[in-house]
């Protein structure tokens, strides 16, 4: 197996969820490993430290993410706004079954980019505040800002939303479980 083969079997599935968790779309975060593996055919040889590639992969893919993002603001607010409904992941209509952890994904997704890679990162990914440091670019001191930061507003946003239990619960009417045997 070559080690290009080696490389995308022991990363892909990892680096597509971060792309899903940036992106929100299936078919934008498959064309974001797509092209990061490309470049990692084109420009993988010259990384000198082999070991690095994992780090090399997802920064790779991030700064990927972010041309992205630059290009989509040129677009006008119309072609935007069809592009984001595109996005926009259908949910199950029996929303009662949603659990707590599919909701916090999807107000991870709702962050601003700042917040949520850095989370998606150590939560999603398991990289160390080192590695994301050196993936997103940023002070390893930035990184565990954002990530308490992001972990704050996702608590408040989770605590401020209504209970997600069911609501077809039926009411019960103390007098109606009285005995009519008197």
């Amino acid at each position: 197996m070559s080690e290009f083969q080696q490389l995308v079997d022991a990363h892909y599935e990892a680096l597509y969820r971060f792309a899903m968790s940036l992106s929100k779309n299936a078919d934008t975060a498959a064309d974001l490993v797509q092209g990061t593996f490309c470049i990692w055919a084109q420009k993988g040889h010259q990384l000198k430290e082999r070991d690095k590639a994992k780090t090399w992969l997802f920064t790779t893919l991030h700064r990927e993410f972010l041309s992205l993002a630059r290009k989509a603001k040129r677009y006008s607010d119309e072609e935007l706004t069809e592009e984001m409904a595109g996005r926009i992941s259908s949910e199950d209509d029996d929303t009662e079954r949603t659990m707590d952890g599919q909701r916090a994904l999807e107000l991870l997704g709702e962050l601003d980019e700042n917040f949520r890679a850095p989370l998606a990162l150590f939560y999603l990914q398991q990289h160390s505040y080192k590695e994301i440091a050196e993936i997103l670019d940023v002070p390893i001191g930035t990184v565990m800002s954002r990530i308490s930061r992001a972990k704050e507003m996702l608590r408040r946003r989770m605590t401020s939303e209504p209970s997600t239990a069911p609501k077809n619960i039926l009411q019960l009417q103390p007098e109606a479980l009285k005995s009519n045997h008197g």
